[in-house]
């Protein structure tokens, strides 16, 4: 819109839209000091010419210009300003839909006339009112803009006036307009509200000229012309249109009287004669020049006296005409002046100064008293005193006096000059009357300087006025009576001895101002304090409390409190003086609370001291209160009883409708809440805080209101709102209360108290009604104000409590503690009414109010707050209204003049809506389908649609212009945000397709951020961090091929541009300063934590999406080695201090540090390890429950880095510090173990748990988790210690630091109680690294791990109800479990035993002799259970005893029958296993039918689930077949290496073949037998002995497994080749073929003990010979076969893909070249079995 409507540019002037500079001000007047320079004439009459203008505009719309043109006939206002206005009105205050306007049949309804009219009206008052603000601020120079407005007033001062004064005459002699020549909506009601306009006007263009005037001399010819005119309208009194004037117009028509008589007064520049006066040099005033003029206003104002406002102007002639030819003083000057007086003329000065408003930023008021000051002091300087009506002199004299900066004049002045000589007639009377100079000295306070002036003025008294009705006998007087003299001392208060007393001494003498019969008024000449003389006042009000005199006393006694009061908030120092008069306000309260009628005003001016006091000392003023008996008080915790003050107000004040006690008592509660005292006080305040919440803000509408006169209504709502302003206040400030002010107790805290009140009771539903108001009672309450500017008034009385209101509500709703049932308020608040008139549309419809940006601002908070909480859609309360007020919150949403925090408002509200209010944000993002089709997906962004200027403000374009500040900028990404969050994937896609939209968002992250320590604007962080999370959801969420090319490229640009460096360093630096600031409060934490955590974020995805993050991986590492060693050092940073803030920072910090470290695996990392061990040092010296976490996640990055540089090579320098650290650590974190679990053992119930085997987690409070520091520093231990090898660091520290006895101390107690179970498992892997190497093995053994381990052991497995098989769990063996720890032990005595030999044959033998069950149960449960989980176990315990099996002769010794049982039960393990691989169908339905299922648990879980419906099956069939034989397999090859390492046991307990075959010697008896002699296959049945058969079977499952691996892959079958690696293929080759070595060598051993055994028969013998034969012959053709066609080298060395590597078995050593050896061992054997 090309033309800026009045109102907008008035908002503009005051400084509150978004045009704030200067120079922005500057232009605004430029472009328009024109139409302020024509003031009303800038709006002309109706011309054919204009309406012809009108019909030809293409521009504009048909039914805009019909309706342009009837209100043009309506206003009587130029046709294309009609339309003009009519636009400005559409833009700003219309409140249809922005879319009804577009029809073409469009119609405006007569109610829109009405409110065109009302605008119209409004922008002519904004007008004047541009023109009153630069009259009023451009000499101030404490205003912004003072010199802009200083430029325009000299450009519009030429013939401003003369304009103005002809404009005033115009309306004052306006014609009222009719229905006839306005046409039919001129009704009576539209012409009193024109009359009312007109009256207004008049009003203000009287202000300006006033205003004018006291900047700029008026010339003798323009008074004489001002005064013909104001004669002529009688001072506003004969208006043309009188008859119109009603009751509530009289005030608009005083103040046209008021400023009608200012302007006459200042125009005769009073002030200026007097200093010409004074310095005698009266003939430069310009009146003295102009005698004609002077003669013509004698003879007019002769014909004045008949109206009151002519009172000041004649009282300034005559002081004109006195001054400047005091000759002259003629009968004329003297009748003029007796007609001043007559018209009471300071009576009337006093009723207009206050009726012209407070002064405080009010202009014309302080103006007003300034010109009535220079006339006072001049008329009181030229006329004698007694012939000026004294006391009205007085109360005129403070009205001038109240008025800025004039107290200090005063005090400046000569005292015998001026109004001084008030105060000197006032002293004269003092102390016989005390309020004429108390009520002077208390207008004369105005800041500290007065205040010390005021208090030694009174403090050193000279004269004593006393008043005798007879001539007393102590006194001595001379002749004349003019002098008396006191002949004895006298006490002149008749107080008891030892209260404080004035004496006058003997001697004093005393002059008799006035004498004779009826009485004296004596003035003795004696010094005194006045402040002692007020204590005996008040005393002697004590005195006299319940006779007849107290209410003289009290008229006494108030001026001398409201001075008290005056004084102690001007300036507090000066309260320790006044301690005498304080500290018995309480007892007056008590005393005068409780007689039979009290004297309400004393008792309010009492309170109101006290809160003045209070806002200092709130405990003492509370104890001492608390006994007075006036607050309310809980009698018991059930009755309130309503105190002195309760029983006040029910039985005076109300009745009265005067309300001063009630007023001072909530400022005074709302006082001492603020003054946060303790909680018992506080406790205290319940009862006062109950009276107002019960009693007050419920009612305080219906109380009767005592107000005369004609502003009833607008009074009536005025005190009314005045008092709730109040209690609303005290609400406020009790919901603000810090909570530490208040402690947690039993009884209720005034917080607590009041959000349950408001929440359950009926002053929640006054404070609703308050809300409800709504904006048209608002605006028409401030068109009500008579005064010009708007800063003070009903009006915004009612605005400000409307604001308490939400504010308070909002409170409630936020401090609320959660409940199922919703409360009366918020029902109260959230439910639809009929016709729209629901609280919701009341508040959306704020948006609507134009004067106070606060009002709509507060109330689209508490939308956001109840869009958030509430369980209601906002859209469907807003029903039929709903698209009407989101174009008026577009509006000002797009409107470049805004107040900015209103914008920002409501984006805040629209980005909450995105979440909670689905409705709402499709009505505000107004997406149109594509095409109009149903079903299409493509959307277009509809006209009204908030996403246009959403888009604007992200635009890189616009930032840094006025209309787009940092704070608007961050709130329109907040809700971008959302819509991604929130994935509304409609409003993404049309912003996705927008032209440069990822350029212009991502381009905060390529600007230059100011360092940290000059950062102004924190939002500025959040815009970035929004930035930065927006695109880490789209590349998470989008498929990387669908992502927008734009995107990517600037994705590009940022890893090209080196950002990803830049970035680090700037949280880095960042990082630094709030570590810097740390002390002194960390300044803007919140926007800190959301960057890094954003930053954060991008990283991690960047490592998860290297390809979309940045193109080429060689750059990506060395940004991440940037990032990394960044990351590292902010970490080190934020360990350091101590404040939660800072660690929580460290704590994210370190998560990415493991995120990027787990990436590093790709590429070579930096040196990390020196930052690394230095921040573990720092952070195991910090507080231990803040640092848990922390201390976790950096152990398991060391953990990390370690298995890093173990895969890349690399010596560690910082290895002894950082073995020193950790050993330490796990040190004292397994003896806080030990303590924890002690105490968790005697609090738990002995009550065991059913399934034991399978607890994972302890119960109770546990400091054993998988990612506790006590379990990662283990781990961590155990990888430096292999880093270690060679034990040359470890041992030391070790020996230093006892860590392995306290390792195993916490491990035995926690395998007795079956806690701790990570902690456990960690502690074994630690052993079990250390046991590898001589040096560990003997440590560990030394350290006594077989007392740790051997009994306590037992009570992992016993104890299980259900017998053994349920000891073999089906749990996956990957995830922790009690069994798992089992069989970390039994590798733990294999590795130890392996390691150690001879030296831990003794201990492993107690060992299998402890757990002789467990281990033959468990050879036997393969048959039963083929979980791998089992199998696991069966594989650990074989290859213990394989171990064990080198040491038979030991173990024969020691444990004979377990060695015997041992043998057997491995025999058929073979067998089992033998039976299980050769058929693989009978294996596949036992893992069936056994497990549930055809999977084991752990690895696949994906395939675990049966497809939902037969048409899914087909298509998952194939996988699931696919899991199910890697299911297989994997069982399959778990069973072949226990049948492996059964083997080479057995090979332990059969002769040794060389010896056999050559030893003739041998002594067979040794060695049993352990096959029986029998050919037949294996079989699955206990039954059924091991047998020759079952080796032969075994080395032809091999055999026949080895070719099936052979042969080409196949099309079809699911082969081993299919599903397993070529490293896993080689392995299993080697492992068929040491199996086969093995199996050879005990066939051959086992037929070779049978033939040499002479209790065989030789028939047996002979069989066994040609069985073997045979077999043997078939077997070793197959194996040439084999080996020809190329077949792995003999696996003699072992290689298993089991962890543990096998040692070589003595039988099976042959050379790598070929494979002769192992065939001709078999060959030769089968020559010996054939001969």
């Amino acid at each position: 819109m090309s033309v800026r409507s009045c109102r907008e540019l008035w908002t503009i002037l005051l400084g509150r839209s978004a045009l704030r500079e200067p120079a922005q001000i500057e232009a605004e007047l430029d472009r328009h000091w024109d139409r302020l320079h024509q003031g009303l004439t800038y709006y002309k009459p109706p011309s054919s010419l204009s309406a012809g203008k009108v019909k030809d505009n293409k521009d504009v719309a048909q039914p805009l210009k019909d309706f342009g043109l009837r209100i043009s006939k309506l206003l009587g206002l130029d046709e294309q300003q009609s339309v003009q206005l009519l636009q400005c009105y559409l833009q700003e205050d219309y409140r249809g839909t922005r879319d009804s306007l577009k029809v073409t049949d469009f119609f405006f309804h007569s109610q829109d006339e009405i409110c065109i009219a009302d605008y119209y009206y409004d922008e002519r008052m904004c007008l004047l009112r541009c023109v009153l603000l630069l009259l009023t601020y451009f000499q101030d120079e404490r205003h912004p803009y003072r010199a802009e407005y200083s430029n325009c007033v000299n450009k519009l001062e030429k013939d401003l006036v003369s304009n103005y004064q002809s404009q005033f005459e115009k309306l004052f002699k306006a014609e009222a307009p009719t229905w006839e020549t306005h046409g039919n909506l001129m009704t009576e009601r539209q012409v009193s509200l024109w009359f009312l306009q007109c009256l207004r006007e008049q009003s203000l263009l009287l202000e300006i000229i006033f205003l004018y005037y006291a900047y700029f001399e008026m010339s003798p010819s323009d008074l004489l012309s001002f005064t013909k005119m104001f004669k002529e309208q009688g001072f506003g009194l004969r208006q043309t249109n009188r008859h119109l004037v009603d009751k509530s117009m009289d005030a608009l028509v005083d103040r046209i009287g008021y400023l009608s008589s200012l302007i006459l007064v200042e125009g005769m520049d009073i002030d200026f004669l007097h200093k010409c006066a004074l310095e005698d040099r009266t003939e430069q005033h310009q009146f003295s020049s102009a005698p004609d003029v002077v003669k013509e206003m004698d003879q007019l104002l002769l014909t004045f006296g008949d109206i009151p406002h002519h009172g000041p102007v004649l009282l300034a002639w005559v002081l004109l005409r006195h001054t400047l030819r005091p000759e002259e003083t003629s009968p004329v000057i003297r009748r003029i002046g007796n007609t001043a007086l007559q018209l009471g003329v300071f009576k009337y000065i006093s009723t207009m100064l206050k009726g012209l408003g407070v002064s405080g930023n009010n202009c014309t008021a302080s103006t007003a008293k300034m010109c009535i000051y220079g006339l006072l002091s001049f008329v009181i300087t030229s006329f004698e005193e007694e012939s000026l009506q004294c006391s009205h002199l007085i109360d005129a004299a403070c009205e001038v006096l109240s008025a800025p900066n004039l107290a200090e004049v005063f005090w400046e002045m000569k005292p015998n000059m001026g109004l001084g000589m008030i105060l000197d007639s006032a002293v004269g009377m003092f102390p016989h009357k005390i309020g004429p100079l108390l009520q002077l000295l208390t207008a004369l306070l105005s800041n500290k300087s007065t205040v010390k002036k005021v208090y030694n003025f009174l403090d050193k008294m000279s004269f004593y006025t006393q008043v005798y009705k007879h001539k007393p006998n102590d006194i001595i007087s001379k002749d004349d009576e003019t002098l008396w003299r006191r002949q004895t001392p006298k006490l002149l208060y008749p107080l008891g001895s030892g209260q404080t007393n004035l004496w006058m001494p003997q001697g004093v003498l005393g002059q008799v101002m006035i004498g004779g019969e009826q009485g004296y008024v004596v003035r003795w000449e004696h010094s005194y304090s006045s402040w002692t003389l007020f204590t005996c006042e008040v005393e002697m009000l004590l005195h006299v409390v319940s006779t007849a005199d107290v209410l003289a006393h009290c008229a006494r006694v108030k001026p001398i409190l409201d001075l008290v009061h005056k004084i102690i908030s001007t300036d507090w120092t000066v309260s320790d003086c006044l301690l005498p008069l304080t500290s018995r306000i309480y007892m007056l309260l008590q005393r005068l609370t409780s007689v039979i009628n009290p004297p309400v005003d004393v008792i309010a001016s009492c309170v109101n001291c006290l809160s003045v006091l209070a806002a200092r000392m709130p405990g003492k003023v509370w104890s001492s209160l608390h006994h007075t008996g006036f607050l309310p008080f809980a009698s018991n915790p059930l009755t309130n009883m309503a105190g002195n003050y309760g029983n006040l107000l029910v039985q005076i004040e109300q009745p009265r409708g005067e309300y001063a006690v009630t007023i001072a008592f909530l400022r005074l509660i709302t006082t001492l809440v603020k003054g946060q005292l303790g909680s018992t006080q506080n406790k205290g305040l319940i009862p006062c805080v109950l009276l107002v919440l019960k009693e007050m803000l419920p009612t305080y509408h219906k109380w009767r209101y005592n107000t005369y006169g004609v502003r009833e209504r607008i009074v009536s709502f005025f005190q009314n709102e005045n008092g709730c302003c109040l209690i609303l206040e005290l609400i406020h400030a009790i919901l603000n209360l810090s909570p530490e002010g208040e402690d947690q107790g039993s009884t209720p805290t005034l917080q607590s108290l009041c959000i349950y009140s408001l929440a359950n009771t009926e002053a929640g539903q006054a404070v609703v009604n308050i809300m409800g108001v709504g904006v048209d009672t608002i605006d028409v309450v401030l068109a009500a104000q008579p005064s010009s500017c708007g800063s003070e008034g009903p009006g915004q009385i009612l605005i400000q409590t409307v604001k308490l209101a939400f504010s308070v509500t909002n409170n409630v709703i936020r401090l609320k503690p959660p409940s199922e049932v919703v409360s009366p308020l918020e029902q109260a608040l959230t439910q639809h009414g009929g016709h729209g008139n629901n609280l919701i549309v009341v508040l959306a419809k704020y948006i609507y109010h134009k004067h106070d940006p606060a009002l709509p601002r507060l109330a689209i908070q508490l939308l956001k707050r109840l869009a958030t909480v509430a369980p209601m859609s906002v859209y469907a309360c807003l029903g039929n209204d709903a698209a009407a007020i989101r174009d008026a919150f577009l509006t000002r949403l797009q409107s470049k003049t805004e107040d900015m925090r209103i914008k920002v408002m409501i984006l805040e509200f629209l980005t909450v809506a995105v979440e909670t209010q689905p409705g709402l944000i499709e009505l505000f993002l107004n997406l149109e389908v594509k095409d109009g089709k149903e079903g299409s997906k493509e959307f277009l962004l509809g006209e009204w649609s908030c996403l246009h200027v959403v888009l604007d403000l992200i635009d890189s374009k616009q930032q840094g212009k006025y209309w787009c500040p940092p704070l608007l900028h961050r709130a329109a990404l907040a809700f971008l945000l959302a819509l991604w969050q929130d994935r509304r994937d409609s409003a993404i896609s049309v912003l996705r397709k927008k032209e440069r939209f990822w350029e212009n968002l991502t381009t905060p992250l390529f600007g230059t951020l100011t360092p940290p320590s000059d950062t102004t604007e924190p939002c500025v962080l959040e815009t970035c961090a929004f930035v930065m999370k927006i695109i880490g959801l789209e590349i998470y969420y989008v498929v990387s091929g669908s992502l927008e090319q734009s995107l990517k490229d600037g994705l590009q640009k940022f890893s090209n541009a080196r950002r990803y460096e830049y970035w680090s360093q700037y949280v880095k630096s960042l990082v630094c300063h709030i570590v810097e600031m740390e002390e002194e409060g960390i300044c803007y934490f919140p926007e800190t934590q959301m960057l890094i955590s954003a930053w954060r974020m991008l990283l991690i995805l960047s490592t998860s999406h290297v390809l979309i993050m940045a193109s080429h991986l060689s750059g990506i590492s060395l940004n991440f080695t940037a990032v990394l060693l960044t990351n590292s050092f902010c970490l080190s940073q934020l360990t350091t201090p101590m404040s939660v803030p800072c660690l929580r920072l460290g704590s994210m910090m370190a998560t990415l540090l493991l995120v990027l470290l787990k990436q590093w695996k790709r590429s070579t990392a930096p040196d990390i390890l020196s930052p690394l061990s230095l921040i573990l040092e720092s952070v195991l010296q910090a507080d231990q429950q803040m640092m848990e976490r922390t201390k976790a996640k950096i152990l398991s990055a060391l953990i990390s880095v370690l298995q890093i540089q173990g895969l890349n090579g690399g010596d560690i320098s910082q290895l002894p510090q950082l073995l020193l650290s950790v050993c330490e650590t796990v040190k004292d974190e397994a003896l806080a173990l030990i303590d924890n679990t002690r105490h968790m053992s005697q609090a738990a119930d002995t009550a065991d748990d059913e399934d034991s085997m399978e607890t994972d987690s302890p119960r109770g409070p546990q400091k054993d988790q998988r990612d506790g520091v006590c379990v990662l520093a283990l781990h961590l231990a155990k990888e430096l210690c292999r880093t270690d090898e060679d034990g040359e660091h470890w041992v030391s520290v070790m020996r230093r630091v006892p860590v392995l006895p306290s390792v195993l101390s916490a491990v035995e107690l926690s395998l007795r109680s079956k806690h701790n179970l990570y902690f456990t498992e960690a502690a074994l892997h630690l052993l079990l690294t250390l046991a590898r190497t001589p040096q560990g093995a003997a440590a560990v053994a030394g350290a006594g791990v077989i007392q740790t381990i051997c009994l306590p052991l037992l009570s992992v497995y016993e104890g299980s109800s259900n017998g053994a098989s349920q000891s073999f769990s089906r749990k996956s063996q990957d995830s922790a479990c009690w069994p798992g720890v089992y069989r970390l032990c039994m590798s733990l005595m294999e590795s130890l035993l392996k390691t150690l030999r001879y030296n831990f044959i003794n201990e492993a033998l107690d060992f299998v002799g402890v757990h002789q069950e467990r281990i033959l149960q468990c050879l036997n449960a393969v048959r039963t259970v083929q979980s791998l989980a089992c199998l696991d176990e069966a594989d650990h315990t074989v290859g213990f005893l394989l171990q064990l099996s080198s040491f038979c002769k030991e173990w024969q010794f020691h444990l004979p029958k377990l060695l015997r049982d041992v043998q057997v039960n491995l025999c058929y393990l073979c067998q089992t296993c033998t039976y299980l691989l050769h058929s693989k169908k009978m294996l596949h339905h036992y893992l069936q039918a056994k497990n549930g299922e055809a999977l084991p648990p752990g690895p696949l879980p994906r395939t675990q689930r049966p497809p939902q419906t037969p048409s899914k099956e087909a298509a998952g069939g194939g996988e699931r077949e696919e899991a199910e034989q890697k299911a297989l397999l994997a069982v399959q090859c778990s069973l072949l290496k226990i049948l492996s390492k059964t083997l080479a046991t057995l090979q332990h307990f059969t002769p040794d073949c060389c010896q056999i075959l050559l030893d003739q010697s041998m002594d067979l008896a040794e060695y049993r037998t352990l096959f029986v002699l029998s050919f037949t296959t294996p079989a699955f049945d206990p039954d059924v002995a091991p047998s020759f058969g079952t080796l032969l079977a075994t080395i032809n499952v091999a055999l026949s497994m080895l070719s099936e691996m052979e042969k080409k892959k196949e099309p079809v079958s699911l082969s081993i080749v299919s599903l397993a690696s070529s490293e896993e293929i080689q392995a299993l080759k080697s492992l068929l073929m040491f199996t086969m070595e093995n199996c050879f060598y005990v066939l051959i051993s086992q037929a070779v003990r049978c033939l040499k055994d002479p209790s065989i028969l030789p028939r047996d013998k002979q069989r066994l010979k040609q069985e073997l034969s045979s077999e043997l012959s078939t077997l070793l053709s197959s194996l040439s076969r084999h080996f020809r066609r190329g077949s792995p080298s003999s696996p003699a060395s072992g290689i298993l893909p089991s962890t543990q590597s096998k040692p070589p078995t003595p039988g099976s050593k042959a050379s790598h070249e070929g494979q002769e050896p192992f065939i001709q061992l078999v060959q030769a054997f089968v020559r010996l079995v054939q001969r």
